[in-house]
Parts: structure tokens; sequence; C-alpha cells
């Protein structure tokens, strides 16, 4: 007896029939049931658009079954890998399929996002291929944590060179840490930094121990927010721009009456000047001072540093006990932050507790596909009709959302 996507294929079946099959609501075995509706969204014109999706929102278990299974069909392995269509959650089982092919590898490898590629660096298969490796440096989109790791993998460095780095005890991270940070500290005026912000807590040390080798690679690397500073300010208006004229005249005769007056001044800082100050001084500071700021200084710091583009910093503002709810519904809508950012924020069971913060991350066109779908579940009518409306976000969940809203207004005009 014939199969079902044998039939489809052959078009031998109804037009009612295949829109049930572009649904996803044929009785057929799962694997089936996905070859079905990876056919359809590439080759059927009239159900290409329904196809694409249903299988975006297709059960996650039944798709990495497929994802990782040997005798899933080379044409459902290429759609699912596909960077159009690859779902976070599949890579892994992807990955290491040795039905994918190493050519649909490199063509992802090459533009793929940092979440991506974060997952390709932990895959055994990738680190055994050179190619892939290699393709994954050319990726314009790598982070510097990134780029260190995969040169690393390429050119492992010499065993008493990585010593240190690898042999490193967590009393040694902690007290490293602490003498950077209380360096950092030392250097900025007591009306800069509150007192109770100078002392390292169990978290920050924490925080420090946990992310230890990202911060040794990352250690170079200044404040570079994403969207630039040009955002910030425009032209004169910019704090930076006398930077290096300030640091001289600090170190002058005239230093210590600078500090004197910073006191009266600073209580008379305009909103646009309060920024400057806490863009001048997250300047200054390096990684674990930043790290140290995003977890204990201000909402205006937090603001700041939740684009910086090294993202153990970003992230490290989610780490704060004093970041609101409101802050984090203002960062949930920003298209100016990593998109590990915007993955962060739903982890947080606080946040993901609060419809706002929810509804600001679906609206958001930054935020990354996936998370958009799982998301959308929880919306309420009218926010699923305005989204459906909303032409900055994709095709993807613009449709999701009209399906979803003539289902749920189905269902309230039944009851």
């Amino acid at each position: 007896m014939a199969r079902m996507v044998d039939l489809i294929r052959a078009s031998a079946v109804p037009s009612n029939l295949m829109q049930s099959a572009a649904k996803g609501s044929l009785s057929v075995p799962p694997l089936e049931m996905i070859e079905i509706l990876v056919h359809l969204a590439v080759h059927n014109r009239v159900f290409s658009e329904q196809a694409q999706l249903t299988l975006a929102g297709w059960d996650e278990a039944a798709s990495r079954a497929a994802a990782s299974a040997l005798t899933t069909p080379k044409e459902v392995l290429d759609y699912m890998v596909s960077p159009k269509n690859l779902r976070p959650a599949l890579l892994p089982a992807l990955l290491e399929n040795p039905s994918v092919s190493e050519g649909s590898l490199l063509e992802m490898a090459a533009g793929a996002g940092r979440d991506a590629v974060d997952v390709m660096l932990k895959s055994e298969r990738v680190n055994r291929a050179h190619d892939i490796l290699n393709a994954l440096l050319s990726n314009p989109g790598l982070s510097g944590i990134q780029s260190e790791s995969i040169r690393s993998k390429l050119e492992p460095p010499a065993p008493e060179a990585e010593a240190p780095a690898a042999t490193s005890a967590p009393d040694e991270v902690r007290e490293e840490a602490a003498a950077a940070a209380e360096e950092v500290f030392q250097a900025a005026s007591a009306d800069e930094v509150p007192e109770a912000d100078t002392v390292l807590d169990e978290g920050v040390l924490a925080y420090f121990a946990e992310h230890a080798n990202e911060i040794a690679v990352e250690a170079d690397h200044g404040y570079q927010p994403i969207g630039g500073i040009h955002e910030e300010f425009s032209g004169s208006d910019n704090p930076l721009a006398g930077q290096a004229a300030t640091a001289t005249a600090s170190s002058g005769s005239g230093a210590g009456a600078a500090a004197k007056k910073a006191p009266s001044k600073k209580a008379h800082l305009s909103p646009k000047e309060e920024r400057g100050s806490a863009l001048q001084k997250i300047a200054k500071l390096d990684i674990k001072g930043r790290i140290q700021l995003a977890m204990k200084g201000s909402k205006e710091e937090r603001s700041l540093l939740i684009r910086d583009g090294t993202k153990i910093v970003a992230l490290a503002v989610l780490e704060s006990p004093k970041i609101s709810d409101g802050e984090v519904e203002r960062f949930a809508t920003q298209k100016n932050v990593l998109e590990a950012v915007l993955r962060g924020i739903p982890m947080k069971r606080r946040f993901a507790k609060n419809y706002a913060v929810v509804r600001n991350l679906v609206f958001n066109p930054r935020t990354p596909l996936d998370l958009s779908l799982s998301l959308m579940k929880n919306l309420l009518v009218g926010d699923l009709r305005n989204l459906s409306n909303n032409k900055e976000i994709s095709d993807t969940v613009r449709k999701l959302a009209t399906k979803m809203f003539k289902q749920k207004m189905e269902s309230n005009a039944k009851r």
C-alpha cells in the first residue's frame, strides 16, 4: 500500500486532504507527517506557507526525533538545517546526525547567530572538522570569546601557555576578581560609586568564578555598545569626545580642585549630563569593573550596560538584585541588545511571569523566531490582533498570530 507522502508527491489526493496535510492534521506516523510538510513547504505553491507555519510550531520532541534519526530523508534534514528554518532546539541533534551533510553545516556555519555558534562549538563532530571550524571563523557575527575558542581548536596552544588558565582554582579566581574590583573602584570617586556598591558580595564573586575563562578571553575588550555610541549622543554632546583631555587634566595640579568641585555639580546634573557621566565612567572600566557595575550599579548604568557587546557583561545586568520589572519591560522592547539578552529574560522565572515582558518580547522584531513562537501562546486576544497587523515582525509570527486570534475568537463565540 502506498504511503500518504507518495500519494501527495504524485498529486493523487484531493485539495481538501492537501489542506489538512498542510495543517498537520493527517493520521500518519510523526516522521511521515514531517516529510509531507517539508514536501509541501518546498514544492507546493498553494500550501507552502501553511506548511512552513505548521513546521515552525511542530511538536519539539517529534521534530528532535526526526532531526537525529539516520533514516530521515535528506530533504527533511536539509530543510531543518537551513538557516532560515533552523530551530535552535534541534541543532544539537542535527549536528551529530551523520546523515546531515558537511556541506549543509559549512553553509550554516558561515552565517549562524552567536547562540547557534555556541551550540556548534560544543559538538564533537564540529570540533573534529577543521573545514567547519574555518567556516565558523569566517562568520562576521562571532564574539571575541568564540573567535578565540575556534582558533584554539584549530591551533592548540602549547601546554605551558594553557596550563595557568585551565588549572586556575576558584580561590585564585576570587582573589584576582577582588583585587581587580578594588582597583577599579578606588579609581572612582566616592561620589560616583556609593560605598555600599564597592563591596564584592557573593553573587558577584560567584559570577566571576563561573565565567572566569570568558572574562580572561574578553579581558582586553572595552565597552562597545550594540548600535554604537552615536545612539546615545551626537556631535559635541558626545561625552567621550573629550575623555582623553579630561584624563590628562586630572593628572595635573588641578586634579584635586576638580575632585572637590564634583559633589556640588553632581546634584544639578541634567538627565543627559547624568547619562554622559555614567557613560564616561563605564568607558574607563575593564570587563570585571563593568560586570560589577552591572550587578551593583544604578538604573542609568544598567540601561547602558545591557547594550554591552560583551555577552557576559550584558547578562550580568539581569542578575542585578536592584533591577526592576519596569526596566526589564523596556529591555524586552529594545532592538539594540544582543540576542542572548532577549533569550535570557524569560529564563528568569520572575520575568517570565510578567505579561508585559512576554508581550514586549513577542512584539520585538529582534527576538529570535523560536522564542517568539513559544511565547505567543500566552498573549491575550487583543494583543494577538495587534501582532497580526504588525509589519515589523516576521511573516511567520504574524501569520501564526492571525491563526491564533481566529481560533480564540471562535472559541469565545462558542461559549
